[in-house]
């Protein structure tokens, strides 16, 4: 029995078919987002790739309120990876499992100046070597570092695709290989930052705001019980 339902849910994941193209999407969302970005504060590259393993489990506002301390004292990867840790301890302490990531950070920086020459990988397959650093954080700092092509997959964006019906996957990496084939691939960058922040304020996961959403009229959803 429990193999028929298995096989089932395969075959109804073959494959899904939007109520929608891909420029009625896009143009709906520019709607509520015209010009996406993360929310984490970042002057560049290698801050981003430090803010972004910070925020893991923790708000962005939390981060950006850590962060200036942190860059004013440890500005480049050589400062960063010579800092004492009971110092990052310190500084990193209001948000979520600070030693860790204090230990993580630490280590990048140190892998940096080591390994890149002070240089910032610019390649999903470079970025995810990093401690701390998966797919899902690599492609934040691909689209919001270098301006590459990549899809961002947080739960933001599971939980929309799932809705829209550009995904009937959970794997994070399935969904991205979905919205891969949804999207041209120019629109991929705007796609990852502009489904998180859809997920974040509009489509939000116990109380969507359908009423105030522009996608409204187009999206499969059943918004019946709302």
């Amino acid at each position: 029995m429990a193999e028929k339902k298995k096989k089932r849910k395969k075959k109804e994941c073959e494959g899904v078919n939007p109520p929608f193209t891909e420029e009625e999407l896009i143009e709906r969302l520019k709607k509520h987002f015209p010009e996406p970005k993360t929310e984490l504060n970042f002057r560049n590259v290698f801050e981003l790739v430090i803010v972004v393993v910070l925020s893991a489990q923790t708000t962005d506002k939390k981060v950006n309120e850590v962060s200036p301390k942190l860059f004013e004292k440890y500005p480049t990867p050589e400062a960063l990876a010579n800092a004492p840790l009971d110092d990052l301890y310190e500084i990193l302490k209001p948000i979520n499992f600070f030693r860790k990531k204090a230990e993580r950070i630490k280590e990048i920086a140190r892998i940096i100046v080591e390994k890149y020459n002070g240089k910032i990988p610019d390649t999903i397959e470079e970025l995810v070597q990093f401690p701390g650093i998966g797919r899902k954080t690599a492609s934040v700092i691909l689209v919001n570092g270098f301006r590459k092509p990549a899809i961002v997959v947080d739960t933001h964006v599971k939980r929309v695709s799932k809705r829209l019906g550009l995904t009937c996957h959970d794997d994070p990496e399935k969904i991205e290989q979905d919205l891969a084939k949804f999207f041209s691939k120019e629109n991929w960058a705007y796609i990852s930052n502009a489904l998180v922040l859809f997920g974040r304020y509009i489509c939000t996961a116990k109380k969507p705001k359908c009423k105030e959403c522009y996608l409204v009229d187009i999206c499969p959803y059943d918004k019946k019980n709302l």
